[in-house]
């Protein structure tokens, strides 16, 4: 059994089950990792440079950052702009290009931004400040929902009104069926999401196996983990079995994490969502609930009439579906670059473009 962290990175236990795959594969197969860590560990460790011809990786839409939709930075920046605001947010957030202009150039201007790393932070300025609007830009994954949803219930519960948050939440499932049900799609298995199903469970994704006849492995994030999901794809793509198992068995249970389900489900509700570079999906995102409606910042301050374009130069909307590889969009490595990005899969630590242009992968 397998216990500390450096033996999911054992270099032996990685050619072993390389070699595994290497004798179980007899035809291609396009598998898709859902999420952005997973996507770096793969680039860095070069896991798709290792893998038999046959099995093609594609980096799907796994990455927060990278499919927050572009008005909702450019609502963050009309927030954070505003007189007795103090505006919070994770890091990599800061530098998402909006329409014309990111986070950090509104700080340089004189607006009050801070980085933060937990909502219950962002609370604790509110205590401090009850002068000043302290808004969180709450996005992620299903990962990030609990702990936004307990600022806003703790919120409540200790009567601060100073306090809101800026919601552009994303669920994994929803758009895994828009992929799989695209005429464009390429994609035969995948590799969910460990941290989502740590949350969630797997229930959901049985649905979608069955249905499109794809299976659905829940995988860790370590070279060791992602081989062995790779592995279990393919063992069950080979004998047709469209189910979902569970690599990730130190962390995720079928059944997810119940207490973190229900306060989701006490703050948010379903609603429909836009996804950065792919367009409206269908029941894909969080809303906050009508009674936590005081806590929503879009509707506190008036800012849900801004609507903005996508540069058209760039390519993250395919890149995000698994159509092309980062360094097949002509502008990447070009005028696209971590330092002067068109889109969030630039910016993001977990986004694929600059996974590509970390680990130099230009051709």
């Amino acid at each position: 059994m397998i216990k500390y962290l450096d033996e999911f990175r054992d270099p032996i236990v990685a050619k072993r089950i390389l070699e595994t795959i290497k004798n179980t594969v007899t035809q291609p197969w396009v598998i898709m990792e859902i999420c952005g860590g997973q996507t770096h560990s793969i680039i860095r460790n070069g896991i798709d440079q290792l893998l038999p011809k046959e099995i093609e990786l594609v980096h799907g839409p796994g990455c927060p950052v990278c499919v927050t939709p572009i008005e909702i930075i450019d609502k963050a920046m009309a927030l954070a702009s505003k007189p007795n605001v103090i505006f919070t947010s994770f890091g990599d957030m800061l530098r998402v290009p909006g329409s014309d202009k990111d986070l950090f150039m509104i700080k340089s201007t004189g607006a009050d931004v801070r980085s933060v790393y937990s909502p219950l932070e962002s609370l604790n300025i509110a205590r401090k400040n009850p002068s000043k609007e302290v808004i969180f830009l709450a996005v992620g994954f299903e990962t990030t929902a609990p702990g936004n949803a307990m600022a806003i219930h703790q919120a409540s519960k200790e009567g601060i009104t100073n306090f809101s948050e800026l919601v552009s939440h994303v669920l994994v499932p929803p758009a895994m069926e828009t992929l799989l049900s695209s005429p464009a799609n390429r994609v035969q298995g995948y590799l969910a999401a460990g941290h989502v199903c740590a949350v969630m469970g797997w229930q959901e994704y049985e649905p979608i196996a069955e249905k499109y006849m794809v299976p659905i492995v829940p995988t860790g994030f370590e070279p060791v983990d992602v081989l062995e999901g790779i592995l279990m794809v393919v063992e069950m793509l080979e004998k047709n079995d469209y189910s979902v198992k569970n690599q990730y068995l130190r962390t995720v249970r079928r059944q997810g994490n119940i207490p973190a389900q229900k306060i989701i489900q006490d703050v948010f509700e379903v609603t429909n969502q836009a996804w950065r570079g792919i367009g409206n999906i269908a029941l894909s995102g969080l809303k906050i609930r009508q009674k936590y409606h005081h806590y929503d910042a879009a509707k506190k301050f008036s800012v849900d009439d801004i609507h903005s374009q996508e540069s058209e130069l760039c390519l993250s909307g395919i890149i995000l579906q698994g159509v092309k590889k980062p360094n097949q969009c002509p502008a990447f490595g070009k005028e696209c670059t971590p330092m002067h990005p068109l889109g969030a899969t630039m910016v993001s630590n977990e986004g694929a473009c600059a996974a590509y242009y970390k680990y130099q992968r230009l051709k």
